[in-house]
């Protein structure tokens, strides 16, 4: 492979191992392995701005780094909900309604790629105003990355093992709150996706 002209597709894969290790520290129930988990946690979401600003300044955008991309996003927020739910700190149907939307959007979008469309950009397989927006936009991809990323935070936080102290319950509420935001914008951005996907099947 090809590093130098690699690099976005590399932090794409990267960021997969850094979460996959920030989850693992989480079993560990110490309160160092909690700040090393919410410091990695912090950096495999950063990394998802990272390849894209490598790929955009380097001119290495590609169909192959678009799928790596997605992949990436896909793996490490399911990673997330499965493993807070498994500690029982979020109901299991966080990572349910997480994977079935990963299905379906990514079942269509393979068949995007298969007719030279990608998931955003000037080839993206939504050409409504609406669905650009929702899908695309910067807006609605910043405010999911941010529900997500300070939900999945707070929640490490809230359960690392120190002393109970005073605003954790409200804390824990926020939590909670942020992980419905992030679970909703996770469906409605997969709304276009589906009220969009009639035109790849005719003839």
């Amino acid at each position: 492979m090809d590093i130098k002209n690699n690099t976005a597709n590399i932090v794409s894969i990267t960021r997969i191992f850094v979460a996959f290790i920030a989850i693992a520290l989480l079993f560990e129930h110490t309160i160092c392995a909690y700040v090393w988990s919410t410091i990695l946690t912090i950096i495999a979401f950063a990394m998802d701005g990272v390849d894209g600003y490598i790929a955009r300044k380097y001119n290495q955008s590609s169909e192959l780094g678009s799928v790596l991309d997605i992949m990436g996003d896909r793996i490490v927020e399911v990673s997330y909900w499965i493993a807070f739910a498994v500690m029982g700190w979020l109901n299991i149907l966080f990572p349910i309604v997480c994977v079935a939307r990963a299905f379906t959007t990514d079942g269509i979008r393979s068949v995007a790629l298969s007719k030279g469309m990608t998931a955003f950009g000037e080839k993206s397989m939504q050409s409504t105003a609406w669905g650009k927006f929702i899908c695309g936009s910067k807006f609605m991809r910043i405010s999911y990355a941010v529900a997500k990323v300070l939900a999945f935070i707070l929640l490490i936080f809230v359960h690392t093992p120190f002393e109970t102290f005073k605003y954790q319950p409200q804390l824990e509420l926020t939590a909670i709150v942020l992980a419905w935001a992030a679970i909703i914008f996770c469906v409605v951005r997969a709304i276009p996706v589906v009220a969009e996907s009639g035109k790849l099947f005719n003839k």
